[in-house]
C-alpha cells in the first residue's frame, strides 16, 4: 500500500509510484540495449551519435534549464574534448579509449574552468556574448595553427588503432568496422547512463536545488548565504565536462576532427537540441538530442538545401511545441488524467 497525502488539492505518494522514473529508465536502457540485434549498423551508428550528442545536451541544460544561463559557446568544450584525444592518440601513440578519455576530460576541465571563471562574472546576454566569444578564439587557434591541429584537413583518428576495456576488446583483422559499430554502440551506451545517473544526483542534489533558487532569483539565492558566482563557476566546470566527454566519444565514431566543431553553428545545434527536447525537463536534452541527429541526417540525406529543410522544420516544431517536444507530452498527459480522474 503507497502512502497518499492530499494537501490542497494535490495527491503526493511515497509508495510504489516513487519508483516509476527508475522503471521506465530500465525500460528504455532494455530496449536500447536490444535495438542493434534489430536495426542495420546504419541505424546503429546514427543512435550512437544521438547518444553521444544526448550528453552533450545534458551538460549545457545545467546550465540553461537549471542555473538560467544560455551559453552560446558550449561547442569549445566539444571541441576541447575531441582535439585532446586526437592528440592523445597522434602524439602519444595511446591506443587505451580509457586513456583518451582521462586525457580529453583533463584537458576540458582545465578550458571550461578558465573560461568559466571569466564568464561567469556576468549574466544574460553578456554572458551568452563571452561564451561566443571565447569559443571563436579556439576556433581561430585550431583554423590557424595548422601545423599543430592540421587546419581545416583536421586530425585523423582511426578506430581501428583503439581498444576498449582496458584492451580487452580491440578490432583488428576482418570486418573490424562492424565489429566496432557493434562494440562502441554499447560502450557509448553504458556512458550515456552512466552520465545520465550522475547528472540527475546533481541536480536533484542540495547543489542542483541551489543552482535552481540562483536560476528563479539570484539576490534572494545571495540573500540565504549561496555564493552565486562559485556555484555558477562549479556548474559551468561541470556542464564543460559533459559535453567534453560527448567530443571524447564523438572522435572515435567521426575518425576525423576539424575545426568545424569548434565553430559557432554548432554550438547552435547543442542550444537548439535542449530548446526542442523541452530544458525545462530532465530528459528533454536527451529526446531533443536524438530527434534534431535524426532530422539533420535525413534532412542532408534529402536535398542539397538541407539547411532550409531542416530551418523549416525546426521552426515548425518549435512553434507547435513552445515548452519542447517532452515538456509537451507532459502537458498533454496531465491534461489527460486530470480528465479521466
Amino acid at each position: 500500500m503507497s502512502l497518499a497525502v492530499a494537501k490542497k488539492g494535490v495527491i503526493t505518494s511515497t509508495g510504489p509510484s516513487g519508483w516509476r522514473p527508475a522503471v521506465v529508465a530500465i525500460a528504455i536502457l532494455l530496449m536500447l540495449a536490444v535495438l542493434p540485434n534489430l536495426v542495420d549498423p546504419y541505424q546503429t551508428v546514427l543512435l550512437t551519435y544521438g547518444l553521444i550528442m544526448a550528453i552533450a545536451a545534458l551538460g549545457f541544460n545545467l546550465l540553461l534549464g537549471y542555473t538560467g544561463l544560455l551559453s552560446f559557446g558550449h561547442s569549445a568544450y566539444f571541441g576541447a574534448g575531441a582535439y585532446t584525444v586526437a592528440f592523445v592518440v597522434r602524439d602519444l601513440g595511446a591506443q587505451s579509449m580509457e586513456l583518451c578519455i582521462v586525457g580529453g576530460l583533463l584537458g576540458t576541465l582545465l578550458i571550461s574552468a578558465l573560461f568559466g571563471f571569466v564568464c561567469v562574472r556576468h549574466t544574460r546576454i553578456f554572458f551568452g556574448i563571452l561564451t561566443l566569444a571565447l569559443s571563436q578564439v579556439l576556433w581561430s587557434l585550431a583554423f590557424k595553427f595548422f601545423w599543430v591541429t592540421g587546419g581545416t584537413d583536421g586530425i585523423r583518428v582511426a578506430y581501428a588503432k583503439l581498444t576498449l576495456l582496458g584492451g580487452l576488446v580491440n578490432f583488428a583483422g576482418p570486418g573490424s568496422f562492424q565489429r566496432f559499430v557493434f562494440a562502441y554502440y554499447y560502450y557509448v551506451l553504458g556512458l550515456f547512463a552512466l552520465a545520465t545517473v550522475v547528472m540527475w544526483v546533481i541536480v536533484h542534489s542540495p547543489f542542483g536545488k541551489a543552482l535552481q533558487a540562483i536560476r528563479d532569483n539570484e539576490t534572494r539565492a545571495s540573500f540565504i548565504g549561496i555564493s552565486v558566482r562559485r556555484y555558477r563557476w562549479i556548474a559551468f566546470v561541470i556542464s564543460g565536462a559533459f559535453t567534453g566527454l560527448a567530443g571524447i566519444l564523438w572522435v572515435p565514431l567521426n575518425g576525423l576532427t576539424t575545426p568545424d566543431i569548434l565553430y559557432w553553428p554548432f554550438s547552435g545545434e547543442i542550444v537548439f537540441m535542449s530548446v526542442l527536447g523541452g530544458f525545462r525537463t530532465f530528459t528533454g536534452p536527451i529526446v531533443g538530442a536524438v530527434v534534431f541527429n535524426y532530422l539533420k541526417t535525413y534532412a542532408v540525406a534529402s536535398t542539397e538545401y538541407w539547411q532550409l529543410l531542416l530551418g523549416v522544420v525546426l521552426v515548425v516544431l518549435v512553434l507547435a511545441l513552445p515548452s519542447g517536444i517532452v515538456g509537451t507530452a507532459a502537458r498533454l498527459a496531465a491534461r489527460f488524467t486530470r480528465r479521466t480522474s
